[in-house]
Order: structure tokens, then sequence, then C-alpha cells
């Protein structure tokens, strides 16, 4: 996979350091169309886990054996404790984490359905707070690679983002970007993307930003901005793009339990990849599998593989 190199693996602390938002999801399953006029219904399940795309990949990515690092905010609150608690089990680093003691950490309520499809309702709280300058050069100097996360909803980040990916460039880290959705329907991306060296959109988010017709116009289109594009599929799978090159994965199939933070699982397997200099196709079916496995449980982070599980299942696929 020619392209702009980090740091050796042995050079810095860390493979990847994550900045984004810190929330936890309360996913409620079954038959979970709300009623109003005062009605209760009752769901078939019920589970409070780790949120956000962020620090699903972070988890995700150290569950693989990334040496991962977090910058970001929560509150000094039930909601924060949880969700930094979690991520130092799984070995993350979070002393760049800030704990504001006077506000909340944001959540999520997700609708999981049965086919799969969901709804999710969040409360911002410090998602939106992070801010460029609170990321500070001591801490991108340990780390090979720079990753953004959710950036749409990080809305005091986003002026500043630009110069935090040069910022992180100048000191040598490669970086990539997921927006995810934008709940404004602005998609301005453009002083992002040509700053990252990966980007990881889904079909639906390339037609968004590009204002395309169809997917292969809209990957024409990024494929001017960004060095590689790894896009997310859902039951599809996944394909990759490099200059004029792409591939394209089939998924694993798998008994899904809920989707949610599949892509963010994805991110992390190709970054994996990614980091370790990977052929573009084989980093590609390792993001494939990490999304579809990680759809076996509840939540994003409780079924995301290890590095051998997953390389086991790589082998399985076409």
């Amino acid at each position: 996979m020619p392209t702009r190199h980090s740091p050796s693996p042995d050079s810095r602390p860390y493979d990847l350091l994550v900045a984004g938002e810190i929330n936890p999801d309360l996913i409620l399953r079954g038959d979970v169309e709300p009623a109003f006029g005062q009605a209760e219904k009752l769901v078939e399940d019920a589970v409070l886990t780790v949120g956000s795309s962020a620090v699903i990949l972070a988890m995700g990515a150290a569950r693989l054996g990334l040496r991962v690092a977090f910058v970001g905010k929560c509150g000094d609150d039930v909601f924060g404790h949880f969700m930094r608690q979690a991520m130092e089990e799984r070995g993350i680093d979070t002393a760049g984490v800030l704990v504001i003691p006077d506000q909340p950490t944001g959540f999520s309520v997700i609708l999981s359905r049965p086919d799969g499809d969901r709804a999710i309702l969040t409360f911002p709280g410090l998602i939106p707070a992070l801010r460029e300058e609170e990321v500070p050069d001591r801490l991108l100097a340990q780390a090979r690679h720079l990753h953004v996360a959710s950036v749409f909803l990080q809305t005091a980040l986003q002026p500043g983002l630009p110069r935090l990916l040069d910022r992180a460039r100048a000191l040598g880290l490669t970086t990539s970007l997921d927006t995810n959705w934008d709940p404004r329907g602005e998609w301005q991306v453009a002083a992002f993307l040509e700053r990252c060296d990966v980007f990881f959109p889904n079909r639906e988010e390339v037609l968004r930003i590009t204002g395309a017709g169809d997917l292969a116009t809209g990957l024409d289109i990024l494929a001017r901005q960004v060095p590689i594009l790894a896009v997310k599929l859902g039951a599809e799978g996944g394909l990759a793009r490099q200059g004029a090159s792409t591939v394209r994965v089939p998924a694993l199939p798998v008994e899904v339990v809920d989707t949610t933070g599949a892509g963010d699982s994805f991110d992390a397997g190709f970054l994996y990849g990614y980091l370790r200099g990977w052929p573009l196709e084989r980093a590609l079916k390792l993001a494939v599998v990490c999304g579809s496995l990680s759809a076996r449980a509840a939540g994003g982070t409780a079924a995301q593989p290890t590095l051998d599980e997953a390389l086991t299942a790589l082998e399985a696929l076409p």
C-alpha cells in the first residue's frame, strides 16, 4: 500500500491517537417504534454500553493490538467514569481525556429494530466541546497516526481541524477521518479531506459529500482529494480506492445481533493493516472482518475480535 509513511512502530509510544467524542449508548432492541400519548411499550432487550464512534474505533484498534491513546472531553459523572474505565480496561491511555466537573457527558439512545436498521437520539453534553488547541503537540508527537471521528458532531473542533491536521502532519503523523452523518445536512469537508491520508465514509456519505448521483462518480471525486478511501457498504462488505485502483470485499457471514459501531470496527481493522504497511486488499479484508464480527453482540465493543480471531476469519474470505 504505497503511501506517505508514519513513523516506525518502535519510534513512538503510540501507534494511534484518536481525537473524538465520549459518550455511552443505551441500546433498546425489539419493537422500538415509540407510541406517544403516554403509552408504555415493552422492549426485548436494553444494554448500556460503550458508545461514540471515536471510542469504539479506539477500543477495536486496541483489541487488535495497536497502542492507542485518546483525547476528548467528558463530565465528572457516572457516564464519564463508565467510558474512561472501559477504555482503560482495554489498555487505552486516557491521560489526554479532559474531565470537566460542572458539565455532563453526552449519551445516545439507540432504537435497534430486528431488521438491523436503527435510529439514534443523542444528548450532546460535552460531545461538541473539544477544541483544536486542547490536542497538544507533545501528545501528537508521541503517536504515529491521528484519527479524528464524528467531525460534524464536534462543532468546537471544526474551525481548528485543518490546523490540527496540519500540526499532526508536520510532526510526521499520518492522518485519517471519519465524519459520520451531518445532522445539519451541510457536508462541508473539503478543507479536512485535503489534509487526510485515509477517509472512511459509508456509501450514503460519499453521495452526500460529493453530490454525485452514484457511488462510482462519488468515488472518482473523492479520489482526487484523498490518497486512500475505505468505504463501508454494510451487508455488502466494503471497498477501498487508492488512485485508480479499486478493490471490493464481501461481508463475512455472521448472525447479526446489533450493527451499532460496526463501521467503527471496520475503521479499526483498516487502520491496523494501514499502519502495518499491508497491501490495500488485505487491509480492506481485515476491516470487513472486524466490522462483520463486531455485529455478533449488542453494542459496538463486546464482540470486537482479537487479531488472531480476525486473521482466522480473514482467511475464509474469497
